[in-house]
């Protein structure tokens, strides 16, 4: 069974057996999971192995063909407050309205999310991702791995007990990848629960306690990040 190697009361997120179908192409073949607050999961694989259906199922945004999906004890649906309220994503495409600037999307997050102390969270949420100096610039503006920071800004300001997060070391660049593994790392200290989806297995062995590997839909390993990685690279 997938998910933390040392379970703590109710997951917080839990698969049950869910596979998806696209048509005649099995996206995603039978699998468990389970996560709990303050742990992390990483998804490892080539792009088409199932990862990011894995997560749009998680997140309530894609409904399994067979199986479950449950958040804290109920089945999830992006279209249930209590999801909307409580999981924070960040995807693996770029969705900005081009008209409005950095800093008023956060601004609309926060609004939508009813934050306490909006202005200075922006302002910290800013300065942590080194977007300050381009807080009044609209998204075509900005290079690939500042639209990178963005999404995580908009993710990092609302309130959130999980977080996914598919592939979002991509278009990062080292030292702006070092910020992200220790941004995940302070996310589980907190107490949130992180489902990643990665290429970058060092940011899996920094960040995740549980790894999964996927191929063609199915999980070929799973286990500590180490073993994991050790396992596929002995494999031909």
């Amino acid at each position: 069974m997938a998910g933390t190697a040392e379970p703590t009361g109710s997951a917080l997120v839990e698969l049950r057996g869910v596979s998806r179908t696209y048509g005649e192409r099995k996206a995603l073949h039978p699998l468990d999971l389970r996560l709990d607050a303050g742990r992390c999961i990483a998804l490892y694989g080539h792009n088409g192995s199932g990862k990011s259906t894995l997560l749009r199922i998680a997140g309530g945004r894609d409904a399994p063909t067979a199986g479950r999906a449950l958040f804290d004890g109920r089945p999830v649906d992006e279209d249930d407050p209590q999801v909307r309220a409580r999981v924070a994503v960040v995807g693996d495409t770029v969705a900005c309205y081009p008209d409005l600037t950095v800093r008023e999307h956060l601004e609309l997050v926060t609004v939508a999310h009813a934050v306490d102390d909006a202005d200075s969270w922006i302002d910290e949420i800013l300065a942590d991702r080194r977007l300050a100096d381009h807080a009044h610039a609209l998204p075509g503006s900005l290079s690939s791995g500042q639209m990178q920071s963005l999404l995580l800004a908009a993710a990092l300001v609302r309130p959130r007990d999980l977080l996914i997060l598919d592939e979002p070391e991509q278009r990062l660049d080292p030292e702006a990848r070092q910020r992200l593994a220790d941004l995940l790392v302070a996310e589980k200290q907190s107490g949130v629960a992180v489902l990643l989806a990665t290429h970058q297995p060092d940011l899996a062995r920094t960040v995740a306690d549980h790894m999964i590997a996927l191929e063609d839909g199915r999980v070929i390993a799973e286990g500590p990040p180490a073993v994991v990685l050790d396992d596929l690279g002995r494999r031909p």
